[in-house]
């Protein structure tokens, strides 16, 4: 693929921008961030879309789903990404039970994370049945992100985490429900966890981008969890995770050194400690 100009890496990502990559056949790469540092790193390694997901609740908070999380919770962590993206496009996940109950509730939501969090839109999970929702959403000035296939806030509905869209009713449901969120006005679509023949086929299927985790080569693009990424988070590792870094264990072998260090007297040294009488060059305080 062709080099991005300088002009178009530093260029503000927007869903009209997120379009126009589809249609030049230019990938969309997309991360996951729940916090301050995190997002600007991201956001400084030319990373097109920042999703504010509700995998915070398993790999930021240590539960086994995502289904815990709630709106006061992801407002926060959205808040603090949004503040340090200044290029990427900022996505607020819409957690379980915040756009279920009507459409008023989910506008009110949505709302929300554009208003409280200054996100740029909002991702829901569901098909045609989220449709009516989707609509009244995007009415309203607000960008919506579709979610299909594997869909974690349903985890209890299927009982599994298998791939979803195999069996072949399955499958052409999945794309009926694709084609009636972008008929519905939604921006894009996440496809999880789907075999990599029915993504091509849905992508092809779409004006809108796809972007895939765990859904084959074929889609507009790719989103993964930075933690799984980094190798921070190691509980379990599915098959389209690629490890890019060992950070956790990084990270344990210097906690473990620190450790050391301290309780064996050699931190801090002479060096690292202050003294009457010399002046201070300026810095930052380190306290907690």
């Amino acid at each position: 693929m062709r080099s991005q100009p300088k002009e178009a890496a530093r260029r503000k990502v927007t869903t009209l921008r997120l379009q126009e990559m589809k249609e030049q056949g230019e990938r969309i790469a997309a991360l996951t961030a729940y916090d301050w540092l995190m997002a600007r790193l991201l956001d400084e390694s030319g990373i097109d879309l920042i999703l504010v997901g509700d995998s915070a609740a398993m790999v930021f908070c240590g539960h086994d789903t995502t289904i815990s999380m709630t709106m006061p919770q992801m407002l926060y962590h959205a808040s603090v990404v949004a503040r340090a993206a200044k290029r990427a496009l900022v996505v607020g996940d819409l957690p379980f039970m915040s756009y279920q109950l009507s459409e008023e509730e989910a506008l009110k939501n949505a709302g929300a994370f554009m208003k409280e969090a200054l996100v740029e839109a909002v991702k829901l999970e569901g098909g045609e049945s989220v449709c009516p929702t989707v609509r009244r959403i995007v009415d309203a000035g607000i960008p919506v992100m579709g979610h299909l296939g594997l869909t974690p806030q349903s985890i209890h509905k299927f009982g599994t985490y298998k791939t979803r869209g195999v069996e072949r009713g399955e499958a052409e449901q999945l794309l009926r429900d694709a084609k009636a969120l972008q008929d519905a006005g939604a921006f894009a679509v996440v496809l999880e966890k789907i075999p990599a023949e029915l993504a091509r086929e849905v992508t092809k299927s779409l004006r809108i981008p796809t972007v895939g985790i765990g859904a084959g080569p074929d889609c507009d693009g790719q989103i993964l969890v930075s933690h799984d990424l980094l190798g921070l988070f190691t509980r379990f590792r599915p098959r389209f995770v690629r490890r890019y870094a060992e950070l956790g264990k990084a990270m344990q072998d210097a906690f473990r050194q620190y450790t050391a260090d301290v309780k064996g007297a050699t931190f801090p040294n002479a060096a690292e400690s202050y003294w009457q009488g010399e002046e201070e060059a300026g810095e930052s305080s380190g306290a907690t």
